[in-house]
């Protein structure tokens, strides 16, 4: 043991080359996700929402909208389509979406003038639909 081995590596040889290590392996196709941490003005939103099978990109864009006001925020059909470039179609279809699969609650009564209805309180947004969690 007296003779020493200049030749010997100093240590045992990884399988996995540096450059190619699994955590630095970038994939070849797909989404690459380049996430910052936010630490102030963010909302959360579960992926039972963000990654719905049935409810259109518009459904869901506006519920993160709604997600993300601050309570006693107006959400009704002319407010968000002053607020996004689709129209007072595709917004009331996105929100009748969003009441479908019970993300937004919207109650209505008659006005006292007849022919004409009216929300009898403001719309109530829930950021999970009953029995998701």
């Amino acid at each position: 043991m007296d003779t020493q081995h200049l030749n010997a590596p100093s240590r045992a040889k990884s399988p996995v080359a540096a450059d190619d290590h699994p955590a630095e392996r970038r994939p070849t196709s797909g989404v690459v996700h380049d996430n910052v941490r936010i630490a102030t003005r963010f909302t959360v939103v579960g992926n039972h929402l963000a990654q719905h099978r049935t409810l259109s990109a518009t459904a869901i864009g506006i519920a993160v909208h709604i997600q993300s006001l601050p309570t006693g925020a107006r959400v009704d059909i002319t407010t968000l389509t002053s607020r996004f470039p689709e129209g007072r179609t595709r917004v009331s279809a996105a929100l009748r979406e969003l009441e479908t699969h019970g993300y937004l609650r919207r109650e209505r009564r008659r006005a006292p003038e007849p022919g004409h209805c009216r929300a009898c309180r403001p719309p109530s947004a829930r950021n999970a639909p009953a029995g998701i969690l």
